[in-house]
C-alpha cells in the first residue's frame, strides 16, 4: 500500500519520499523554510518537536540549515518525566542531535519539571510554555503503533481532557502503556493552534494504523483529531 491509497481527509497533504534519508531532508527543508518565513515576518519563530528514535536523522539535518537560530525557540510536544540525562530524555536527544551545529544557538524550553509529582511538574510546564511565542510556527508530531500522538494514549485517564478543543490547559500529566509511563504532554488546542503542522511517519505498519485512525475517532487513536487541513503527512517506505 502507498500513501496515495488512502483517502485522506479533505486539504491534508502526503509527500511520499524513497527512504528515510529523503524524507529526512525534505522534511528538514520544510521546516527550516517555514521557521525562516515567521523569523523574517514576526521577528522570531516557534517550533515544536516529537522525540523517539525515527527523528533522529531529521535533527541532525535540520540542525545544519542556514537561518538566524537565536531567533528560534524549540520546546517538545511532550516529555518522558525522567531527568534531562537520562537516556530516555526527549530533551536530552534534542541536546545531542538538533542543538548543535547552525542550531546551537536556537533557544530550548524543555517540558521536564522536577517536582514531588507528575501532576505539579505538568503545571509547571504549562507556567514555562507561557514564554512559548503562539501560535507555534511550526509542530512536527510522530505517530505510535497504537495512534498515539505526543503523549496522547489512547486509555490514558486523562486523555478526553488532553483532546478537549475548550481544554485551557497546555500541559496535562498523562500515564503511558510502557516504561517510562509518566509522560508530560502538550494538550490539542495548543498543538493544534501550529501554523504549519507536519507528520512523520515509516514504514508500512504505520501507513496500515493510519489508514485506520482515518476511520475511528480521536478517542480511539488520538491522531485522527489531527488529522486534518494544514497537516502534512511526510512518509517513506
Amino acid at each position: 500500500m502507498a500513501i496515495s491509497e488512502l483517502e485522506l481527509p479533505s486539504g491534508v497533504l502526503a509527500h511520499s519520499l524513497a527512504g528515510p534519508e529523503q524524507l529526512a531532508q525534505a522534511l528538514a527543508e520544510r521546516v527550516a523554510a517555514a521557521l525562516d518565513y515567521a523569523v523574517t515576518t514576526h521577528g522570531g519563530a516557534s517550533l515544536v518537536l516529537s522525540g523517539g528514535r525515527s527523528p533522529i536523522a531529521f535533527f541532525e539535518a535540520l540542525s545544519v540549515c542556514e537561518l538566524d537560530w537565536q531567533k528560534v525557540q524549540i520546546s517538545l510536544a511532550d516529555e518522558r518525566w525522567v531527568d534531562r540525562d537520562h537516556p530516555d530524555s526527549n530533551e536530552g536527544l534534542l541536546r545531542r542531535h538538533l542543538l548543535r551545529n547552525a542550531a546551537a544557538n536556537a533557544e530550548l524550553l524543555g517540558l521536564y519539571q522536577p517536582a514531588e509529582s507528575l501532576e505539579e511538574a505538568a503545571r509547571l510546564a504549562s507556567e514555562a510554555l507561557q514564554a512559548l511565542r503562539k501560535p507555534i510556527d511550526v509542530l512536527v508530531l510522530g505517530m505510535g503503533d497504537d495512534g498515539h500522538t505526543a503523549s496522547l494514549f489512547p486509555d490514558s485517564p486523562l486523555l478526553a481532557q488532553g483532546l478537549d478543543e475548550e481544554g485551557m490547559q497546555p500541559c496535562l500529566p498523562m500515564l503511558a502503556p510502557v516504561e517510562p509511563r509518566q509522560r508530560i504532554s502538550m494538550t490539542y488546542p495548543l498543538l493544534a493552534s501550529a501554523r504549519l503542522q507536519c507528520l512523520s511517519i515509516q514504514g508500512a505498519q504505520k501507513l496500515e494504523t493510519l489508514r485506520q485512525a482515518i476511520q475511528v475517532e480521536p478517542a480511539q487513536m488520538p491522531i485522527r483529531a489531527f488529522l486534518n487541513a494544514p497537516l502534512e503527512i511526510y512518509w517513506c517506505p
